[in-house]
């Protein structure tokens, strides 16, 4: 027997046990991280050494990219497969107590996967919304377990609350006149206002006894571990306070890489790691108006709040020991591919919706090229006026609007802060490839039939896009804030209580 009969016999014995075996999934998504942000993508003071070792051993993506430059549009996109404009998820981002959420008739990555079979967790940041009577808490859209703060953790007064050790206070004030953040196990609140100093260990023990769990009952497994980190304010417990060489942000970015590695510790111990995905991106570019406290774009133009490249492309790493060869790809891929692939490694059925994400197997374990045409780039504020503000085909991108954020203030690129909103004809054209900052705009008839091919793009994605109704244009409710004692007197200050974990 030959080698080249060996290799094929092997292969088609690792295709049975997979599929006699379907692959666990953990995703990993961080908050506020900018491109530059991790050591693996060029930071130097960065101390990350478990995504460093996922990047090392894994597939690098050079670019991947979200659907929105702000949290709660991105996280429904990555969890539906679809802009966020089909489901309603926009303008901004939900609040405690909006009336709105991710509407129950979307799909999940957890629902589909529980369809196979699949246990399935969240622990950290759902913010797609909590609702009357937990409406739209991650146990209403197919998650079995939840432990997390339901939005961000800034979303609630912080200037008294402790994020380091042994009592240093958060930075800022957050925000003011509504409940401090509780958190949820399942849809009971069990602490409120939460301990930032205890927190990210908590989630650790809850994701390794979860990894424990499933292997036990021989379960394929789930994990969604979207971190408050490295989101203002920036938080770390004991172990990590004070020992990175990036400050608070460092710190906090430290304490994640911790998880990570706990995580990685627990699949090992465990011996699922050969048969599971570890996927890790983050929503949106870093929040700059923090300063040395918001995260870092990298070679990317602007951040948080923008259409530009450093507003929605982000790192990504894939990791699959035995599956996934270690290498970098510079295929066009999105936070939209995942769910597509996923359900295709577990042998399950898409959602019967008009879907925007495309499968990635071909770029995970063949280093092949995208499926993946176009990227569309809506603003926080989408609609149906102005359409996209940006769209990238290939390595070319095209600007048809601009407009800054406070976001991304006090960078001295003006871009990045110029608030109102340019229109251009033609549009802007950069080649990403040569020049990934977005300095130097293509100019004259040579470049016509791109801007072109783009412009034709845009107007039939356009005519496939339904807006669903708003779900943050639905407002919000005082009442609907989440209190552990709802009964009580005077609110939102009364909201307290503490109970073990």
């Amino acid at each position: 027997m030959d080698s080249i009969q060996i290799v094929f016999i092997f292969a088609l014995m690792t295709a049975k046990c997979v599929r006699a075996n379907p692959p666990n999934f953990v995703l990993l998504f961080t908050d506020d991280l900018g491109y530059g942000d991790l050591g693996c993508f060029g930071h130097p003071s960065s101390l990350t050494p478990n995504l460093d070792k996922l990047a090392a051993n894994g597939l690098r993506f050079t670019d991947f990219y979200v659907t929105s430059p702000v949290c709660s549009p991105s996280r429904a996109a990555l969890l539906t497969g679809r802009y966020q404009t089909r489901s309603g998820i926009y303008p901004g981002v939900l609040y405690p107590g909006s009336k709105g959420g991710l509407p129950l008739n979307e799909t999940t990555i957890a629902e589909v996967l529980k369809s196979q079979g699949y246990s399935t967790a969240i622990i950290g940041k759902w913010h797609l919304g909590v609702g009357l009577n937990g409406t739209y808490l991650p146990t209403r859209q197919g998650f079995d377990n939840y432990l997390g703060i339901p939005y961000s953790h800034d979303q609630g007064p912080c200037e008294n609350l402790t994020c380091f050790p042994p009592d240093i206070k958060c930075f800022g004030r957050c925000d003011v006149g509504m409940v401090t953040v509780p958190i949820f196990f399942n849809e009971t609140i069990k602490q409120q206002p939460a301990d930032f100093l205890t927190l990210e260990e908590t989630y650790s023990n809850f994701a390794s006894q979860f990894i424990h769990d499933a292997v036990h009952n021989k379960q394929p497994f789930f994990l969604y571990y979207p971190s408050h980190h490295t989101h203002y304010p920036q938080y770390a417990g004991e172990e990590y306070a004070g020992k990175s060489l990036r400050g608070p942000f460092g710190d906090a970015l430290m304490e994640f890489d911790g998880t990570v590695g706990k995580i990685l510790q627990t699949l090992a111990e465990t011996g699922v790691i050969n048969n599971t995905l570890v996927f890790f991106t983050a929503d949106n570019g870093p929040e700059l108006m923090r300063r040395s406290r918001g995260g870092n774009a990298g070679l990317m133009k602007c951040g948080k709040g923008t259409t530009y490249e450093g507003g929605m492309r982000e790192p990504a790493i894939a990791y699959w020991p035995g599956f996934i060869k270690p290498g970098v790809t510079h295929a066009l891929s999105s936070s939209l591919d995942i769910l597509p692939t996923f359900a295709k490694l577990a042998g399950a059925s898409l959602p019967e919706v008009q879907l925007d994400g495309v499968e990635m197997t071909n770029i995970l374990f063949s280093l092949g090229p995208s499926e993946r045409q176009a990227m569309f780039y809506y603003p926080t504020n989408p609609s149906e006026k102005y359409g996209v503000f940006a769209v990238r085909w290939g390595k070319y991108k095209a600007h048809f609007y601009t407009q800054g954020a406070t976001h991304s203030m006090t960078t001295p690129d003006k871009d990045c802060s110029f608030l109102a909103l340019k229109y251009y004809d033609p549009p802007l054209l950069f080649d990403l490839e040569a020049d990934p900052s977005e300095n130097y705009n293509l100019t004259g008839s040579d470049w016509d039939p791109v801007r072109q091919q783009i412009n034709d793009l845009r107007v039939q994605f356009e005519a496939s896009m339904v807006f669903g109704e708003s779900e943050i244009g639905k407002g919000g409710d005082p009442v609907l804030e989440p209190c552990c004692t709802p009964e009580c007197s005077p609110k939102p200050k009364c909201c307290q209580c503490t109970s073990e974990l």
